[in-house]
């Protein structure tokens, strides 16, 4: 962290910032204050008047907005047509710069991904589609595509089927409503490559489908994290360090990525997962208690009275909304597994993680699905789904504290990226 900034006031304005991780990327570069602040579209001119704050970055829907209110722009934000860095000046006067084309030049250059002579296709047509297109012109791609939203339609894509890079420069996909997708990469049989400028969560659908499809896939982190230590530049005047880059996007994943706890009922993954949250400081949820709430019957009796098949359908919900959460420890019950449906919620920000325990020392009371059968016919049917969806398997023993130990030095081995290729 640079020093000696204690006396500047920086922040982001947007709409909504909910979803934002920069306050995490500016504590670590510097130590200035650094806030988020929504700003309504009718008061925008009156925040910019205002000596709120000393600087401060722009995102969505703002990037173009504040162009008319700037004393000077420069070159690249003008060649652009957007910015996202404004600096506050003598009497008053703002700065704007545009920081999105480092990012997303650092994105690509990062990942590996070749777009020179190739064909690509972008969705969106706001701010940050302005500066993805650039890029990519300066890049040397063969042919570019623009696809805003009242063109986004079969025929129009039809037209572009052959496109090489696909690239979501949208907000759709993004927190809170995680799930959705500007396309279906089916219709892009030659797709080599997905970029999307969304990085909560980690793995937008459009993400987890190239994941599916076994196409290379980056998410927004590193661009986001880019352009913030270029941001930094024009707050402070001063250079980021070497490295800082690479350090802040691999600590802002560890952070954020959620930890999920699958495996047998009774293998402990409530009493581990409650103290693992604790000695990392984050929050626990269990995804029984979780379910409880939202449907107001507990899992057993749900299962009792209705039948697994709509019980599971019910968890689905519940596992759903759990997985747009962030930096979170949750354990899910026992068969959420038996159900592919649930691994993209579970995997969309979260490093999985199977806890095994020796069939003898599973507890049966209270758990109906146990009851039915035996432990041993139980464990064969899920074990295949188990692996299919951990990425860390760890021993569950009787010491739950050791059980901790050896989860957390799991993940501090565990490789967290922002380029995604087939699980």
């Amino acid at each position: 962290m640079k020093c000696g900034y204690t006396n500047m006031k920086c922040g982001l304005i947007g709409e909504k910032l909910g979803h934002s991780f920069s306050t995490l990327i500016h504590n670590q570069l510097a130590d200035y204050s650094f806030v988020l602040r929504e700003v309504e579209k009718d008061k925008l001119g009156e925040f910019l008047r205002s000596d709120e704050l000393d600087a401060f970055c722009v995102t969505i829907p703002y990037k173009k907005d504040v162009i008319p209110y700037l004393e000077e722009i420069s070159p690249e934000a003008k060649a652009i047509g957007a910015v996202n860095v404004v600096v506050r000046g003598e009497k008053n006067k703002l700065y704007g710069y545009n920081t999105d084309y480092f990012g997303f030049d650092y994105m690509i250059e990062a990942a590996g991904v070749n777009v020179t002579g190739k064909k690509a296709i972008v969705f969106g047509t706001g701010g940050a589609s302005l500066t993805v297109c650039t890029v990519l012109r300066d890049k040397n791609v063969r042919e570019l595509a623009v696809i805003g939203i009242e063109d986004n339609t079969p025929e129009n894509i039809a037209k572009h089927a052959d496109a090489e890079i696909v690239i979501n420069a949208t907000p759709v996909g993004m927190y809170p409503h995680n799930g959705k997708s500007p396309v279906d990469l089916a219709l892009f049989p030659q797709c080599e490559a997905v970029l999307d400028v969304v990085y909560n969560p980690a793995r937008t659908e459009l993400v987890l489908e190239a994941e599916r499809r076994g196409i290379v896939a980056v998410s927004g982190l590193s661009m986001l994290v880019a352009q913030a230590a270029k941001g930094f530049e024009h707050f402070t005047g001063d250079r980021y360090e070497e490295g800082y880059i690479e350090r802040i996007i691999s600590t802002i994943s560890r952070n954020t990525r959620n930890i999920i706890l699958v495996g047998m009922p009774g293998c402990g993954k409530s009493t581990v997962g409650k103290l693992l949250a604790s000695s990392l400081g984050r929050d626990f949820f269990d995804a029984d208690d979780e379910f409880t709430s939202m449907h107001k019957i507990t899992p057993a009796e749900a299962i009792n009275t209705l039948g697994e098949e709509q019980f599971r359908l019910m968890e689905n919900q519940t596992l759903c909304q759990l997985g747009k959460k962030s930096g979170a420890v949750i354990a899910t019950g026992g068969g959420a597994v038996t159900k592919e449906y649930n691994y993209a919620p579970l995997h969309q920000n979260g490093v999985i993680v199977f806890l095994e325990r020796e069939l003898d020392k599973l507890p049966t009371n209270g758990r109906p699905l146990s009851q039915k059968g035996s432990l041993k016919e139980l464990y064969h049917k899920r074990i295949d789904s188990y692996i299919r969806f951990a990425d860390l398997r760890v021993e569950s023993t009787e010491v739950p504290e050791k059980t901790v130990e050896a989860i957390k030095q799991a993940l501090s081995e565990y490789d967290y990226t922002c380029v995604f290729k087939n699980h």
